[in-house]
């Protein structure tokens, strides 16, 4: 891998040009990643059904899962960008391959919790600091490499159900044993970038920054706390209204619609290909016409397609799941790199944090909906997030943080 620098900070100097071979190998570990860990809740009803679960065990599964994998990723983050391990991601991986053995071993329920425990915070390891090495190696495309980074991640949450459908549920819990061939090709792969990044800071040990550009220098602190807490409401309107999608679309389709159970899975399947899509368009769309303009696009964007989303037929509906998936999709690469320059030097902490919170989120809307749903109906449930979209409304708040590409002088 092909390590090239300028001086611009310390160890979290950029290189000058894009490094495909690190973004792409960050992509696959991350596919990788994603896959092992959305295992983990296609498992439930095997896993309620052998070893007798109520509803409550199988939420604890869920709370230790969540637990590890989003509160810790701002404190590993934290971490990482003030002592840089250029291994850590080996590590995440290793406790995941760790947490699937024990998974594909347990004899009891708090085993199975103990193997939740270490397949999030494999997770928790390897986000922040795969974000950050993504930055890293952008050659200053940051949109670009954190779509294609994230793009992995949404690609293996979508091969995760489906390969736990094909291999686990017909052979059963031990066949989880399996998946820890994903888990070593990961680490090798990590490892290759672990000795990238160890040369890279070798490289760059003991040179003096240079003049350090922060688009934000003009912004008090008040402002910049005003901009991150509209960052963090718009991502929860984007990962609410996804997480009504994403765990309750199938239910949706087959109540008022009629469809076949495996019909409904399709549906979910083009509408997180659809999500996969919008990740890979946010990025470098930001890099070309600015970060906020494709925040604004993709979260206030979604909502004419989320408002006529309850009253559509079957045909059309997959049509506006489509266009909710792709539309709203993009904002997050481009919500990551803003938070980025918003507060340059800790692009490992913003990894972390937003990560995290997408993961707390998804998590807490998820069981939030579901209540809601028994108490009212599906129906009410798209009734309701039809409307978070229009949160977007807050992105005329964000200061301008970067020019276009498109308005930029000729070289």
């Amino acid at each position: 891998m092909e390590t090239a620098v300028t001086a611009s900070a310390p160890h979290s100097r950029p290189v000058e040009k894009t490094v495909m071979a690190v973004l792409f190998a960050l992509s696959a570990s991350h596919l990788i990643n994603d896959t092992l860990q959305s295992l983990l809740p296609a498992l439930y009803p095997l896993l309620k059904h052998s070893f007798s679960l109520s509803y409550t065990q199988v939420g604890l599964i869920t709370f230790t899962f969540q637990l590890t994998a989003s509160l810790l990723q701002p404190m590993v983050g934290f971490y990482t960008d003030r002592q840089p391990r250029p291994f850590s991601l080996v590590v995440g991986m290793g406790m995941t391959l760790v947490g699937l053995v024990l998974l594909s071993r347990a004899g009891s329920f708090h085993a199975i919790l103990a193997a939740a425990a270490l397949v999030g915070t494999g997770s928790s390891v390897f986000h922040p600091e795969a974000s950050r090495l993504a930055r890293l190696a952008s050659g200053g495309r940051h949109g670009f490499a954190q779509s294609l980074f994230q793009v992995g991640g949404n690609l293996g949450s979508s091969f995760g159900p489906l390969l736990a459908a094909l291999i686990v549920v017909p052979d059963g819990q031990a066949s989880v044993l399996w998946f820890t061939l994903f888990a070593v090709a990961g680490i090798m792969i990590l490892t290759a970038v672990g000795r990238w990044y160890r040369t890279h800071l070798e490289l760059t040990r003991g040179r003096p920054a240079g003049p350090a550009i922060h688009p934000h220098a003009a912004l008090s602190r008040r402002k910049v706390g005003w901009s991150l807490a509209v960052l963090i409401a718009l991502v929860f309107s984007k990962y609410v209204y996804l997480a009504s999608l994403t765990n309750y679309y199938t239910f949706y389709a087959i109540a008022k619609f009629g469809v076949s159970v495996q019909g409904a899975q399709v549906r979910l399947f083009v509408f997180l290909f659809a999500v996969a899509a919008g990740t890979m368009i946010g990025g470098p769309l930001g890099d070309r016409i600015g970060r906020k303009r494709v925040i604004w696009f993709s979260i206030l964007g979604a909502a004419p397609f989320s408002l006529a989303l309850p009253y559509a037929n079957a045909a059309w509906t997959i049509v506006l799941t489509v266009c909710v998936g792709v539309v709203l999709a993009s904002a997050f690469p481009a919500i990551i790199v803003y938070a980025q320059e918003l507060l340059p030097g800790k692009v490992g902490l913003i990894a972390g944090l937003f990560f995290g919170m997408a993961f707390g989120i998804a998590g807490i809307a998820s069981a939030l909906l579901g209540k809601l749903a028994d108490h009212t109906s599906i129906f009410f449930v798209y009734d309701v997030c039809a409307f978070l979209p229009l949160i977007g409304l807050l992105t005329v708040f964000l200061p301008e943080l970067d020019r276009p590409a498109a308005e930029r002088p000729a070289a």
